[in-house]
């Protein structure tokens, strides 16, 4: 395993619709060992192939509730429920953070290393990330879906600090 560079706001390849992962040979399973590695270095929830520079549908979410790592290739919300306007933020844009509104209650189908296809429900955070790291899938950034830029002072006080 290897941590990855995490590309940064200004780069248009954090705006480029990504491809359908066909191979799900060796390549794939390093890039998916490696993005969690990055993940896990970089202190994040989510992240997605784009953010190293990749433009296959692949990403990696923290389930902070069940306390593992989900592997998603091919991703897609095939249902939603709820909405919660929260603070978000992204590996992408560092000290960047926002209100966006998202659904509390997502489930995903997606495909494993192995090209197995399975779903997941996700709630809280695990729902938000899985939309965040889906929207980058299709080219789409938090800053385009964000209400309201929060200040710094915003933030500590969210965070209750």
């Amino acid at each position: 395993m290897a941590t990855r560079s995490i590309v940064k706001e200004g780069d248009s390849v954090l705006h480029t619709k990504t491809r359908l992962v066909r191979d799900f040979g060796p390549r794939l399973s390093t890039l998916l060992d490696d993005m969690r590695e990055t993940l896990v270095v970089a202190d994040g929830v989510g992240l997605a192939a784009p953010q190293v520079g990749i433009l296959r549908r692949v990403c990696v979410v923290y389930d902070t509730e069940a306390d593992e790592f989900i592997e998603l290739v091919n991703p897609e919300i095939i249902a939603q429920e709820g909405e919660e306007e929260d603070c978000e933020g992204c590996l992408s844009f560092p000290n960047v953070w926002g209100l966006v509104t998202r659904p509390t209650r997502v489930t995903v189908r997606a495909q494993d290393r192995n090209g197995n296809t399975f779903e997941r429900t996700g709630e809280g955070i695990t729902a938000r990330a899985f939309c965040h790291e889906i929207d980058h899938l299709d080219g789409v950034v938090f800053t385009e879906r964000m209400s309201r830029r929060l200040t710094k002072e915003e933030l500590r006080e969210l965070r209750g600090e």
